[in-house]
C-alpha cells in the first residue's frame, strides 16, 4: 500500500536536481539493444516499472542482459547482448505492465517473428485502444488478436508472419503506431513509409539511426529499407523531459523561485511546454551539455514570476500531450484564460485525463470548463489544498502534488501514488526535498 502524497505550499523553490532517465528512450534502448548484432551498454537506464517490464519481455524473447549498477527490480546501467534480430519464442505471456508504449512497440517486433506471442497488460492498459496499430500490422501481414473484455483491447495475441512493406497514412499523430510501423518494417523486405499528420516524438528514427539503420525523412514522410542490421552501440540515456516538466512548471509558476535541472533530454519534438511556458512569461535558460544517439541534452535554469494565460495552438499538442495535467495547473495559477482544445487523445491514457484533470482542479477551487477535446481554465485565484486521488494515474499523481505546493493555503493529500513508479521512481524523495526539512 503507497503512501500519499502529503503536501503543504512552500514559497520558494531553488537548488539543483537530476531528473531519472528518459521513459520513452529507455523502452527503445532495451528493444534495439536486444535487436542489434553484439554488445550494448546502456547507463542512466529509467528503473520504473513500465521500462523494467519491457527489458524482463526482450529476456523472454532471448536477450540476455546483465545489470551493471542498480537492483535487478531497478536497473541502471545494463550491459545487453543483442539476438541480431533472431528472437525466440517465449515461454510465457510477456507482460507489459501499465505501459502502452511497450505493448504497441513490441507488437511491431512480434508482427515479424516466426511464432505466436501474448501481450498482457493491467487493468488500466487492458483498457486502452490496440486498434490503432493493429490496422496497419495487419496490411503488412500479421495476424492479431484481441482478447480483452473491451472490443479491440489487450491482451494481444500475436501471430507472427512473414511481412510485406507498405506506406501507411497515419489519420492521427502517434509515435507509437508510428514506431511500431518501422519496428515491423525492420524484418519486412522493401521501403516501409509512414506519413504521420504532424510532426510527433521522434525518438524511434533518432535511435535507429544511432544504431545503423538509415531512415529517410522528408517532411511528414518517414521511410526505411528494411532488412537492415541493428549494429551495437553504447547509449547513454538522458533525463526525462516529461519528468523534469513537473519541477519547471512548479518553479516557472512560483515568483522568486530559480531551479537548475541538470541533463535533461531537450529533443525538440518533446519541449512545447518550454515554448508555452515562455508565451506564458516564464524565465527558462537552456544551456546545452552535448547529445548521445542523436539525443540532445541539456541543463533547463527556469526562474519564477507571474505567469499569463495562453491558448495551446493544435500544432502543438502532439508535442506536450503528457504535460497537459501539469500545464493545467499552470494555466489555473496563470492571469487569464488558458485554452487546450485538440487532445481527445486524453481520454485514453493511463485514465482519462480531461476528466480527472478537470475534477482535481475544481477540488482545489480552480474556475475550468470540461470539453469533448480538452479543457478551457480561467486562472487568476488561488487554489487551496485539497484531498483528491491519481485514479492510478502516474502523471495526475504528480501534477497534484506539484498544485499543492503552489497552492495559497491549505494541505493537499493526493491518493493512489503507488503508479508513480511506472515512471518516476525517487519522485517523492524529490517532492520531499523540494519542501525542505
Amino acid at each position: 500500500m503507497s503512501q500519499p502524497f502529503e503536501v503543504s505550499s512552500v514559497t520558494t523553490l531553488e537548488g539543483e536536481l537530476a531528473v531519472p532517465g528518459d521513459k520513452s528512450i529507455s523502452h527503445r534502448a532495451a528493444i534495439f539493444a536486444g535487436l542489434s548484432d553484439g554488445i550494448c551498454r546502456v547507463s542512466n537506464f529509467l528503473p520504473s516499472e513500465d521500462c523494467v517490464n519491457t527489458l524482463r519481455a526482450m529476456g523472454q524473447l532471448g536477450v540476455a542482459f546483465e545489470v551493471a549498477k542498480g537492483t535487478a527490480d531497478r536497473p541502471v546501467d545494463l550491459v545487453i547482448e543483442g539476438t541480431g534480430g533472431a528472437l525466440q519464442a517465449p515461454k510465457g505471456e510477456l507482460d507489459c505492465g501499465n505501459s502502452g508504449t511497450g505493448m504497441r512497440l513490441l507488437a511491431g517486433v512480434l508482427a515479424g517473428q516466426p511464432f505466436e506471442s501474448v501481450l498482457v497488460g493491467d487493468e488500466s492498459l487492458s483498457g486502452r485502444p490496440m486498434g490503432r496499430i493493429i490496422t496497419p500490422l495487419e496490411k503488412m501481414g500479421a495476424l492479431i488478436e484481441t482478447r480483452g473484455v473491451k472490443p479491440g483491447c489487450a491482451p494481444l495475441r500475436v501471430r507472427g508472419r512473414s511481412l510485406q512493406a507498405i506506406t501507411y497514412e497515419m489519420p492521427m499523430a502517434s509515435a507509437q503506431v508510428k514506431s511500431a510501423i518501422l519496428l515491423a518494417g525492420l524484418f519486412a523486405p522493401g521501403t516501409t513509409t509512414v506519413v504521420q499528420p504532424a510532426v510527433n516524438r521522434d525518438h524511434t528514427e533518432r535511435l535507429l539511426n544511432a544504431f545503423g539503420v538509415r531512415v529517410m525523412t522528408d517532411g511528414n514522410r518517414i521511410s526505411m529499407e528494411g532488412r537492415q542490421i541493428l549494429r551495437a552501440r553504447d547509449l547513454v540515456v538522458p533525463g526525462d523531459f516529461s519528468s523534469a516538466a513537473f519541477w519547471v512548471v512548479a518553479a516557472a509558476a512560483l515568483p522568486g523561485a530559480r531551479l537548475v535541472l541538470s541533463n535533461v533530454g531537450l529533443n525538440p519534438t518533446r519541449t512545447a511546454l518550454l515554448d508555452v511556458l515562455r508565451r506564458m512569461g516564464a524565465g527558462i535558460t537552456i544551456e546545452p551539455e552535448g547529445e548521445d544517439g542523436g539525443e540532445p541534452r541539456g541543463r533547463l535554469v527556469v526562474e519564477g514570476g507571474k505567469l499569463a494565460g495562453t491558448v495551446i495552438r493544435p500544432e502543438e499538442v502532439p508535442n506536450l500531450i503528457d504535460e497537459v495535467p501539469i500545464l493545467a495547473v499552470a494555466g489555473a495559477l496563470a492571469d487569464g484564460v488558458t485554452a487546450i482544445r485538440n487532445a481527445a487523445e486524453l481520454r485514453v491514457k493511463e485514465t482519462d485525463r480531461i476528466e480527472t484533470t478537470v475534477r482535481n482542479l475544481r477540488l482545489m477551487g480552480g474556475e475550468v470548463e470540461e470539453f469533448d477535446d480538452g479543457m478551457v481554465i480561467t486562472g487568476g485565484t488561488s487554489l487551496r489544498g485539497a484531498e483528491m486521488r491519481s485514479h492510478g494515474d502516474h502523471r495526475i499523481a504528480m501534477a497534484f502534488a506539484v498544485a499543492g505546493l503552489l497552492a495559497g493555503e491549505g494541505k493537499t493529500v493526493v491518493h493512489d501514488t503507488a503508479c508513480v513508479a511506472t515512471s518516476y521512481p525517487g519522485f517523492a524523495d524529490h517532492l520531499k526535498s523540494m519542501v525542505g526539512p
